[in-house]
Formats: structure tokens, sequence, C-alpha cells
């Protein structure tokens, strides 16, 4: 995996021996997607279409779909849904290049818009999906997400409305 910064972007990539329509498809299809990113997802990968992907169970992830090239290209429009987050919905765009290079597809990842230091650290949080995402292009689980929020506690249930009270 590779990394590039500059002053308003952050790149990743990654290598897979995939080919790179079969990468492309967990990027648009919500039950592969949601194998190494999310715990949900609605998708419409059409040009206009709906991105929203709640990423940890309680951060949710929206925008819209520009570019679409199956195998080769994807463009989407990304920020948080929750309102006054320094990285509002559909303010910042991603591309993602498929690019081969003899049986390997380098997946590039840029992530654009990046105007200060939070948002800089959010969307540092692509090199941890893309190693989910090598290893589950590659047949291997990658194991709980570490971004995702555990569910809370079970509670006890009350009791009956007839129940007698002790004193």
């Amino acid at each position: 995996m590779t990394t590039e910064q500059s002053q308003d972007h952050v790149e990743r990539s990654l290598r897979v021996r995939v080919p790179p329509e079969t990468v492309y498809a967990y990027w648009v299809e919500p039950d592969k997607l949601l194998q190494w990113q999310g715990v949900e997802a609605e998708l419409d990968p059409t040009p206009g279409g709906v991105y929203r992907v709640n990423v940890t169970g309680r951060d949710i992830t929206v925008g819209e779909f520009v570019e679409l090239d199956s195998g080769k290209r994807l463009v989407f429009t990304w920020g948080f849904e929750r309102p006054g987050h320094p990285v509002p919905a559909g303010s910042t765009r991603v591309e993602v290049d498929f690019l081969v290079n003899g049986e390997i597809t380098v997946v590039r990842v840029r992530h654009f818009g990046i105007a200060n230091q939070e948002q800089l650290n959010t969307a540092y949080g692509w090199q941890g999906y893309l190693t989910r995402l090598g290893l589950v292009v590659a047949g291997r689980d990658p194991g709980p997400d570490p971004m995702v929020s555990p569910p809370p506690p079970p509670q006890a249930p009350p009791p009956p409305a007839d129940a007698e009270t002790a004193s």
C-alpha cells in the first residue's frame, strides 16, 4: 500500500491479484461493500445516484455517484450526514481508479476537497479500509471492523406490571 498527500487531497493505493472488474464490484454492490466497510449501505451506482453508507454504526457518509466506468474508474461525492460535522455530506470527492499492471490491479483512491486537519484525519481512514478490501478480494476474512461501534449491552426487561414490589 502506498500513501501520498498534497494540499487538497489524500491518496492511497492497494495492489491486488484480482481482475479490476472484480474489485470494482466491491465498491458498487452493497452486499460486497459491507464485507470490508460499513454496517449498512444504500448505493445506486448510476450518475447522480445515491451513495449512503453507515460506516461505523453511528457515522453515515452521504454523497452521490458522479462517474462510473466499470473496472476502470469510479467517482463519488462524500461527507457525513450529521449536521455540523466538519466534513458535510457531499462536500468532498473520492476518485477510485483501477489500474492494470500485468496480473496486478492497482486500486488508487484519491480523496479531494481536504481543507483542514479534521478532514485530513477523516480521509486517512482509507488506509485501514483498503487493507480490509485487499483481504476480502483475496478471499480472506478481515475480521471485525475496529471502526464499528459495538452494539449497546442488552438491558434487562422491565418487570411485569402486576409484579409484587418488595418492601
